[in-house]
Order: structure tokens, then C-alpha cells, then sequence
């Protein structure tokens, strides 16, 4: 066992009266006591390790000490991580790596307007790659791999930890309802043609959008007061635990439903709803115009039937891909509802928390797929895109031959 580890044990197991702890030449007493005015007794007895404990001692404020050495131990600490940990300590990274890219390149791109969108299709796909930014800047980058890399960062004190995970909730909530009103969207352009023109404008969809995030933030206020702190050190508060009543105080359970029904619930049928509706629709009106133009040739050329086919793919790729990356999450969020488990669990023996953060991960990859999606379905967005990652080496090259 090295003496990092003898310490941690140590100050788990065992505590002392009041007391200097340095000679007084070098005296840097603990001014903090714990709930009985106790301290850690980092001490030991057994000839030579009295010096070396004293040592680290007097030279570290107790929280610092506590901290640095949890910091220095980490690495050695890898190898011995669960598997599930394992491929999160590789996977978030690169998602973090290719996902804020390629979302500032979809704002951007999508921004000038040259994608042959229309406007509104174009503000509700600007509007969903900002919140699946933020998505990545929050709960990837903040949160996941702040956990796995840096366990004693000032993120992980208690407070800042629960603004930011209530930023991520509401984050999550953006974007998944954004991809609801997206749907929704289409589904009117499609199929309410009287509803079409006062619908599927640019200021509606504007509208829609700020509706939706503010409804967002009022439901995951909260969000905040649902987590406790998980340690206190030197009267330090630590990370984040669910509430010890949250799963039997009425208020909770009452508000965990209504949050459970907004998201994922109800955004899955209503995606499967309407792509239905928006599909048979579709079918119908291709079988109606094949019988008025009487020529099955004609067909492969009708722009009308293009248009039509593109747009479906666009919208069946985005909300497939939503529903696949989705519906680990979903299964969990029913077991939560229907059997004896808990959220942001740590037993990983545990299937149920296996399945939560298998979950996690696949619904924070849905936050970088739609460029991918963009890229293979739109032929523009595409040209758009490679001129966007070859202009700074353009730009070189014009500035090497001036």
C-alpha cells in the first residue's frame, strides 16, 4: 500500500482530539473540526512514518492535501476502473473532439443561407445545433469528462456542480423538444396545406424556438435543489447525490413523473405520431400524382417527387436518429418508474447502471450525428461544408504565393 493510500485509509477510519499537529516553529494548525470537534487522524504510529505524515502535513492545509493526492493518484487509479468507465474515459473525448466542431461548423454553415433551405427550416436547424453545442460544452465536456479526468476540480464543489447539471437538463430539453417542433414543422408544411402559409414562416419559427426554450428552463428549475452534497471535506462540499427523499417525498415522485412524461415520453410518440401521419401522407399524394401523370417514366424526372423525397429522408434521418440514440435511455427512464432503481448510480455490478450509462452515452452522440446526417442527406450542405474546411488552407496558400 503506498502512503497516499495508507493516508486516505487512515483518515476514513480514525480520528484524534484536538491538537497541534507541527512543531510551533512551523505551526500550521487545523482551524476546522468536524461535527464532534474532531480531526482526521492522519498519524501512525510505527516507527518512521511519523516524520513523513508530519511532513506532508505541515506543508498542506488539510483540504489541499486531500485533494492533491486524490489529484496525484488518479492515474495509477486507471487500470483498476470499471469497463463501462474505461470506454467513457475514451469515448467522451473524441465525441468532445469531433462534436463541438462539427456543430459550430453546422451553425455557421446553415447560418449563410446557402444550403437551399428554406428560412424556417433553417432557423429550427441552427436553433438545434446550438442546443446540441451546448449539449457538449455542459454534459460532455463539464460534466463526463470532468468526472473521469479531474475528480477534484472546483466543478465538482457542490454548488457549482448543481447549476451545472441543471444546465445540462435544461440543454437536453432544448434539444430534444427543438427536434419535436422540427417534426412538427415538416409534418404542416407537408400535410396542412391551409395551415401552411401562417405556420411555416421564419418569425413562427422564431417564436416556437423561444417558447420552447423558455418552457425548458422554467420545468428544470428544480432540478437545482434535487441534488445533495455526496462528500464534505474540511467543511468543503463535494459532488452531487440525488436527494435521500427524492425517491419518497411526494413532491419529488409527483415531479419526476412530469419530468419523465416531457422528456423522453412524450417526444417519442409524438415523433412517431406525426412522421406516421407525414409518411401516409406522402404515399398517398405520390399515388394520386403517378395516376395523374399516367407515365411511370416521368416519375424518375418530376422535381415534385424530388423535393418530396428528399425531404422525407432529411426528416426521417433526423428523427430515426433521435428514436435509435434515445431509446436506451427511455428503457431506463421505465425501469426507474416501474422497479427499485435510482439515477446516477455507482455500483457497477449493477446491470441497471449499466444500461443508464450506456444510455448517456448513445443519447450524447445523437448531439453530434445530425452534421453527419446533414452532410450524406443534403447535396448543398455538403458543397458547403468541404468549402468551409478547405478555406484556411486556401487562404495559406494564397498568402505563401503573395
Amino acid at each position: 500500500m503506498t502512503l497516499v493510500e495508507d493516508i486516505r485509509k487512515d483518515i476514513k477510519t480514525c480520528t484524534m482530539d484536538k491538537k497541534e499537529i507541527v512543531d510551533k516553529q512551523d505551526q500550521r494548525s487545523f482551524d476546522k473540526t468536524g461535527p464532534d470537534g474532531l480531526h482526521p487522524c492522519i498519524f501512525k504510529e510505527a516507527t518512521g512514518e511519523m516524520e513523513k505524515y508530519k511532513t506532508l502535513v505541515a506543508v498542506y492545509p488539510f483540504h489541499l492535501f486531500v485533494n492533491q493526492t486524490h489529484q496525484q493518484d488518479h492515474l495509477s487509479e486507471k487500470m483498476g476502473w470499471p469497463v463501462t468507465v474505461q470506454i467513457e474515459a475514451i469515448c467522451y473525448p473524441i465525441l468532445a473532439l469531433i462534436g463541438v466542431p462539427a456543430n459550430l461548423m453546422t451553425i455557421v454553415i446553415l447560418s449563410r443561407g446557402k444550403c437551399g433551405l428554406s428560412k424556417c427550416i433553417t432557423r429550427y436547424l441552427v436553433a438545434m445545433a446550438t442546443a446540441d453545442l451546448l449539449v457538449m460544452i455542459f454534459d460532455v465536456i463539464l460534466y463526463a469528462i470532468n468526472d473521469i479526468y479531474f475528480p477534484y476540480s472546483f466543478l465538482n464543489y457542490t454548488c457549482v456542480c448543481r447549476i451545472n447539471l441543471s444546465l445540462i437538463y435544461f440543454v437536453i430539453d432544448c434539444s430534444v423538444w427543438l427536434t419535436v417542433t422540427f417534426t412538427l414543422d415538416r409534418f404542416v408544411a407537408i400535410c396542412c396545406r391551409n395551415l401552411r402559409t401562417k405556420y411555416c414562416t421564419e418569425k413562427t419559427a422564431a417564436l416556437v424556438i423561444v417558447t420552447v426554450c423558455g418552457l425548458s428552463f422554467l420545468e428544470n428549475l428544480p432540478i437545482y435543489f434535487m441534488f445533495e452534497p455526496s462528500e464534505i471535506i474540511d467543511n468543503t462540499s463535494w459532488f452531487c447525490n440525488v436527494q435521500s427523499n427524492f425517491y419518497t417525498s411526494p413532491a419529488w415522485i409527483a415531479y419526476l413523473w412530469l419530468d419523465s412524461i416531457l422528456t423522453p415520453f412524450a417526444p417519442f410518440v409524438l415523433i412517431f405520431l406525426l412522421n406516421a401521419l407525414t409518411i401516409r401522407h406522402i404515399l398517398a399524394a405520390n399515388i394520386i400524382r403517378r395516376g395523374l401523370q399516367g407515365n411511370n417514366g416521368e416519375n424518375q424526372n418530376d422535381p415534385e417527387m424530388r423535393n418530396r423525397r428528399k425531404s422525407i429522408i432529411l426528416l426521417l434521418a433526423i428523427s430515426g436518429n433521435f428514436v435509435l440514440l434515445w431509446m436506451l435511455t427511455l428503457m431506463y427512464y421505465m425501469c426507474v418508474q416501474i422497479a427499485d432503481s435510482q439515477f446516477l448510480q455507482t455500483d457497477y455490478t449493477d446491470s441497471f447502471t449499466s444500461m443508464e450509462k450506456a444510455g448517456y452515452l448513445l443519447q450524447r452522440f445523437s448531439s453530434c450525428s445530425n452534421t453527419i446526417i446533414y452532410a450524406v442527406a443534403q447535396t448543398k450542405f455538403r458543397e458547403e461544408l468541404m468549402n468551409t474546411v478547405k478555406s484556411p488552407f486556401t487562404l495559406i496558400i494564397k498568402l505563401m504565393k503573395h
